[in-house]
């Protein structure tokens, strides 16, 4: 979990239909984004309208962000924005079970937050969706250019399809 970012809502103080604002600061920007190696992270703000059930919480809502990574090829910064939506479901820290247990996910238990019972961290699982959303292998425009250059084939060049051609060309 993203500490860098921390926004914690004690849970005696949560409202069904409460809608929450957060903003990240200069300091918690420069965190983030050296925590997520970003050249740097300009906007952070995220909307939430919070559901609660006793000592679950879900928070939904929408994240957007403006940010700097760096091309995976040419080290050139890659300008880029996120603007998605998340559902995030917060639930008590689950009590210690046997280690044998086998415990089987479904889908929606990838947006599942632990708390300690006595507030949710709201920010720091924005930080984490902000992180789940990046591109893993971001690309400046000059990116194919010089994966060309140095010989690198792209896709096309190097898939089935390319190489059942140059069979094809290469018959007699």
């Amino acid at each position: 979990m993203i500490e860098a970012f921390a926004h914690r809502l004690p849970l005696n103080q949560i409202r069904d239909g409460e809608r929450v604002e957060i903003s990240a600061d200069e300091a918690e920007r420069g965190r983030i984004a050296e925590r997520l190696d970003l050249r740097s992270l300009d906007r952070l703000e995220a909307h939430a309208s919070l559901e609660r059930k006793g000592e679950i919480v879900r928070a939904r809502g929408r994240i957007k962000a403006s940010l700097c990574q760096s091309c995976v090829v040419t080290g050139e910064p890659v300008d880029t924005h996120a603007d998605e939506p998340f559902d995030i479901y917060f639930l008590p820290e689950p009590t210690a079970g046997s280690s044998d247990e086998e415990v089987e996910l479904v889908g929606s238990d990838c947006d599942v937050v632990f708390h300690d019972g006595s507030a949710i961290d709201l920010g720091s699982a924005i930080a984490d969706t902000l992180a789940l959303g990046l591109d893993p292998y971001p690309r400046s425009a000059g990116a194919q250019a010089a994966l060309k250059e140095v010989g690198v084939l792209s896709e096309e060049e190097a898939g089935p399809i390319a190489a059942l051609a140059k069979l094809k060309l290469s018959e007699p």
